[in-house]
């Protein structure tokens, strides 16, 4: 059941802009599983938002107005400026 689950979630991280994918599958697949059952919930909530609203959020064009929300953006950020960067060789 847990692979069914997040298989879906890895379909649900992949977007339809390529900025979005190279922030959001990183981040699924080196943090979700750390997170709190809270934070896990939190996430697949933000998945159903629109890309444009995620873009603007993850590119902190403008700060999201759900305080909770900001708070998972912003990990998201972090993972994406500190993460791993061999993941994108080749792109």
């Amino acid at each position: 059941m847990e692979d069914v689950i997040r298989k879906r979630l890895h379909w649900h991280s992949r977007r339809g802009m390529w900025e979005l994918d190279l922030l959001l599958l990183p981040f699924l697949e080196q943090r979700f599983d750390a997170l709190s059952e809270d934070d896990k919930a939190l996430y697949v909530q933000l998945l159903a938002e629109e890309d444009q609203d995620l873009f603007v959020w993850l590119m902190k064009r403008d700060p999201c107005g759900n305080a909770e929300y900001q708070r998972l953006i912003n990990m998201v950020i972090a993972n994406a400026e500190n993460g791993e960067r061999d993941q994108f060789k080749g792109l």
